[in-house]
């Protein structure tokens, strides 16, 4: 019993192993009538029934390998399978090296924060977004400090003023829950 052109045990055995199939067919593994032939320099071969490109990949001695399979016909290319793999992982690896992940930090503060308090805090809060970190800031309220919280607000405010030299408001104040919100972001 085959299951998409792989024999049972070799499906069987690679889905114990943790590791995916491979979703690039190759040579035989290809079914359908007619493809879009690509030649091993880029060339394009036109479209041909499935078994003549095999033909030409074997005389050249490379594979052929179905490199867009939604297309209508599916496109195949004619190079080295090993080679192709190792070009793509690689190409993938690299990818993920200039990916770049941001990091959200949190600046906690009470509404009776002191001046000294919170110049500390957007010192902290400068660190973060000078290493390109985006700053969540975060006033909590308490017992009674939950009936001034629109007179709260002008911490935030301020907090922020003390850091529009490097920061940006990517959303501003904003109530949740015992707690009033803001995040900011560097300055491009």
């Amino acid at each position: 019993m085959d299951i998409c052109g792989y024999p049972f045990f070799y499906v069987l055995f690679h889905l114990m192993e943790g590791k995916a199939i491979s979703e690039l067919f190759i040579n035989e593994q290809i079914r359908d009538r007619e493809v879009r032939l690509i030649g091993e320099n880029g060339q394009q071969l036109g479209i041909m029934p499935a078994r003549e490109a095999l033909k030409l990949a074997e005389e050249a001695g490379l594979d052929l390998v179905k490199i867009a399979p939604t297309a209508k016909p599916p496109v195949c290319k004619i190079v080295d399978y090993g080679k192709y793999r190792y070009e793509l992982a690689r190409k993938e690896k690299d990818a993920r090296k200039k990916q770049k992940t941001i990091e959200i930090k949190e600046i906690r503060m009470s509404p009776n924060i002191d001046t000294n308090d919170l110049n500390t805090k957007a010192n902290a809060a400068r660190k973060f977004l000078e290493k390109g970190n985006r700053v969540k800031v975060t006033l909590r309220f308490r017992g009674r400090e939950m009936a001034h919280m629109s007179t709260s607000k002008h911490i935030l405010d301020d907090f922020a003023q003390m850091l529009s030299d490097i920061s940006v408001m990517e959303k501003p104040p904003k109530v949740e829950g015992r707690s009033m919100i803001m995040f900011l972001t560097e300055k491009r």
